[in-house]
């Protein structure tokens, strides 16, 4: 009999004598590269593996020359932009992982790259073969950490979305395959099944049916022996784990008929139900499969994301146009985008004006018009003009594949009541062996001859897969769904907090009004200095401001000033050295001094020298959204900086609930936790700089995708179109997403509960059993789906 190989357990090669010294026993290898890996991981102290193992692994690809320079040149900077982030100062990437199969396999990988110098953290996640690894680049390079995987027997390279498709399906394939063994096989058995219930064989020598109960055997075993041996393998994962999963009383049930099933036809005694068991697998496969289908359909939107880049780009040099790969654009340099044409990377316009459809970003079918200096995006259509576009971002920065980063943390990430239902089903899983065990040893004493299949009947029928499904294929969904129409949820509370907000806080610049500026007039205080004088101060220390306002003076004035020591303070302005003397432009009360009503103070040695008196537009979508949130008893309120008149007449024009004017980053915090403390979830909507500190205090924080870029960070949902009536649209989701989840909890709670006491009284037949538990999840999973349709 040919020897197994201690790794991969693939036969060994009559010859090879390689050999692993396991807890003192010497055991046979199949290649060198088996022997490597193994030996890597016993010399680690990784032995364990071995030992709680519950697939195979697969035969070792020894790191031949060429593989090895395939793996440096992932070091290479211009390649790591197209795949590899960053997080402060560690790099970041996500690895598809060929070879996971089970927990161990997590286990494993995880203890191996830890062990490595400079990788700070490792994310497994078994069911989508990925690998999250965060690391500094001056102590580990990303080739090593490659290396160190394949070491183990691990196949790793950086996640592509072509890559995830091709995974997903090969995984749908793989359920197909199962499925059309079990039910080719379940009709083969079904037939002899219900020729001998009904008789057709009586009259008949009893060797035939014996004969007819033995061909359903060999018939019903490929069934349980490929079909069903997932349910089995997960059963045994979570009990290694110490964990009571939703696949444990459906392997009892599957295996222990099929066991009695075998007994009764070895010892031609009793009943057997191959019929019933076949059937069974069938319908779960068909309801797993359906589950897959439903999650594949829900992640499709961000999936399809990176397909809409396009291969290649009209890069210009001079005069000179030349087509290159997409993928080799870097920082500044100029493409030209024609009519019809998809933009491949981030940038901004320098010349020509056209309309651009941001619809799979922001869900807005509309144009958008473009021209000078307005930014446009990776995989946006350009519709009817030609334009020069210098880019601006590239790689892993790029919009596009930031969504699709932050949507795949945020699916990542359990929310609570995910965890606590998922603790609830645990229990229930308990407590449900616990019933089973008395329904037998009643029914044992009563009638014995029925007692394993009443058995079977309660643990299949009350198996909770409808209540492990309740929650996330809702919460998937409505993420999809929100996704879609460009409301990126960057945190998993996000569906959960929003139905319970009771009130809304508003920042006034750039959220309730358009954030575009213009001056209206111009009050100069100091008679030494003109109106061009003060509009040049006030453009050149503009230019180092985020805040909307700068936007009106970086374009007035004729006279350009350098500018040295620009600071600027947040919630107050700017200031700066110019000609030395320190010039600042600010809030008009900034250095208690002044009493104005104007938008904007220009201060030269602390003392005010013009006043600037500007028009910003508020938001069409602003009144209207107000009024909704009003209508559903959520009160609205206004914290602004502004210290003008403009503050009052918005908040009387929106008809807020109150407003306070004048505030500071630490005023607006205060606000939101004093309200927090009288029992309120607070809501906050901004999109400045001087927004960032009172998102960390608001219980939900929204940022508008228009606003600074530290606001977006720390925001827990950016609206990517910067459309309030996105924030009805959220309403509207949370709101529905809790009434659906409600409503699956309910549909199970009612389901097991009601099928309990029938099955513990011989009333639900295994069949029905098997029906009834499917059914019960696809019509989880069929709600859930509803939300796809908002």
């Amino acid at each position: 009999m040919a020897k197994s190989c201690f790794h991969c357990l693939e036969p060994v090669p009559t010859g090879f004598n390689g050999e692993v010294i396991f807890e003192g026993v010497s055991n046979p290898v199949c290649c060198t590269g088996c022997q490597a890996v193994s030996q890597t991981i016993l010399a680690q102290g990784m032995s364990d593996y071995y030992k709680f193992r519950t697939q195979t692994n697969g035969k070792v690809e020894e790191l031949v020359p060429e593989k090895l320079k395939e793996l440096i040149s992932y070091d290479n900077q211009d390649i790591q932009k197209d795949f590899v982030g960053q997080q402060g100062d560690l790099k970041e990437v996500l690895l598809s992982v060929e070879g996971i199969s089970c927990a161990a396999c997590a286990w494993l990988i995880e203890k191996q790259l830890l062990a490595i110098s400079g990788v700070k953290r490792v994310d497994v996640n078994t069911s989508t073969h990925r690998a999250m690894i965060l690391w500094q680049d001056n102590d580990a390079k990303l080739s090593e950490i490659i290396a160190s995987l394949m070491q183990i027997g691990y196949k790793a390279y950086p996640f592509q979305a072509d890559e995830e498709a091709s995974q997903k399906q090969a995984a749908a394939k793989a359920y197909m395959r199962r499925l059309g063994v079990a039910g080719l096989m379940t009709m083969q058995v079904m037939m002899f099944a219900f020729a001998m219930y009904f008789g057709m064989f009586s009259g008949m020598d009893e060797g035939f049916e014996q004969y007819f109960r033995w061909i359903s055997l060999v018939l019903a075993s490929p069934v349980i022996l490929y079909s069903a041996l997932p349910f089995l393998i997960n059963a045994v994962k979570g009990l290694k784990s110490k964990q009571l999963n939703m696949d444990l009383p459906v392997s009892l049930a599957i295996f222990g008929a099929y066991g009695a099933s075998c007994y009764a036809t070895v010892m031609s005694v009793g009943e057997v139900y191959f019929e019933s068991i076949c059937m069974f697998t069938f319908l779960l496969l068909l309801g797993k499969y359906l589950e897959f289908r439903a999650r594949m359909k829900a992640s499709e939107f961000t999936a399809n994301l990176q397909k809409l880049l396009p291969l290649t780009a009209r890069k210009l040099s001079g005069q000179l146009e030349e087509t290159i790969a997409a993928k080799s654009l870097q920082l500044n340099d100029l493409i030209l985008i024609k009519p019809g044409e998809t933009i491949p990377a981030d940038g901004l316009v320098v010349e020509g004006n056209s309309t651009v459809d941001e619809s799979m970003m922001t869900g807005e079918h509309l144009p958008i018009k473009k021209f000078k200096s307005h930014q446009v995006y990776a995989g946006t259509l350009n519709h009817d003009g030609v334009i020069t576009v210098k880019i601006n971002k590239i790689g892993q920065n790029t919009l596009i594949n930031q969504i699709i980063k932050l949507q795949h943390n945020a699916l990542m990430k359990r929310p609570k009541i995910v965890e606590v239902t998922d603790k609830v089903a645990q229990w229930f899983v308990a407590c449900l062996l616990v019933f089973a065990s008395i329904t037998a040893i009643g029914w044992y004493h009563i009638e014995p001859e029925h007692a394993f299949w009443v058995t079977i009947a309660v643990l299949v029928a009350t198996c909770p897969c409808a209540l492990s499904l309740a929650i996330p294929t809702a919460l998937t969904c409505a993420v999809a769904t929100l996704t879609k129409k460009g409301i990126l949820i960057k945190e998993s509370h996000v569906l959960e907090t929003t139905p319970k907000v009771t009130k809304y806080a508003f920042d006034k610049t750039g959220t309730l009004t358009e954030g575009r500026f213009s001056i209206t007039k111009t009050v100069v205080i100091d008679a030494n200095y003109t109106e061009e004088d003060v509009l040049a101060f006030a453009g050149a220390l503009e230019r180092f401001s985020e805040h909307p306002i700068a936007k009106a003076f970086v374009s007035s004035p004729n006279i350009v000033f350098d500018v040295s020591a620009a600071t600027v303070k947040t919630g107050f302005g700017v200031s700066g050295q110019i000609n030395n003397q320190e010039i600042a432009i600010g809030k008009p009360t900034w250095f208690n001094n002044h009493a104005s009503f104007a938008q904007a103070t220009l201060f030269i040695e602390k003392k005010p020298v013009a006043d600037f008196y500007l028009q910003d537009k508020v938001r069409n979508s602003a009144h209207k959204v107000v009024a909704y949130l009003q209508s559903k008893s959520l009160t609205c309120h206004m914290l602004t900086g502004d210290s003008s008149n403009a503050a009052k007449d918005l908040a009387d024009e929106l008809g807020l609930d109150s407003y306070k004017q004048a505030c500071s980053p630490e005023d607006k915090q205060l606000n939101v936790e004093q309200w927090s403390r009288q029992s309120d979830i607070v809501a906050m909507v901004g999109d400045g700089v001087n927004d960032s500190p009172v998102f960390n205090s608001a219980h939900l924080s929204i940022a508008m995708e228009t606003g600074a870029d530290i606001s977006k960070n720390t925001a827990d949902v950016v609206l990517l179109n910067s459309d309030l009536n996105s924030l009805q649209t959220l309403q509207k989701v949370a709101v529905k997403t809790k009434q659906i989840i409600k409503q699956n909890l309910t549909i199970s709670l009612l389901y097991n509960g009601s099928i309990l006491p029938l099955a513990a009284m011989g009333m639900v037949p295994p069949w029905l059993a098997v029906i009834g538990m499917s059914a019960s999840s696809i019509v989880v999973i069929s709600n859930s789906l509803r939300l796809l349709k908002l």
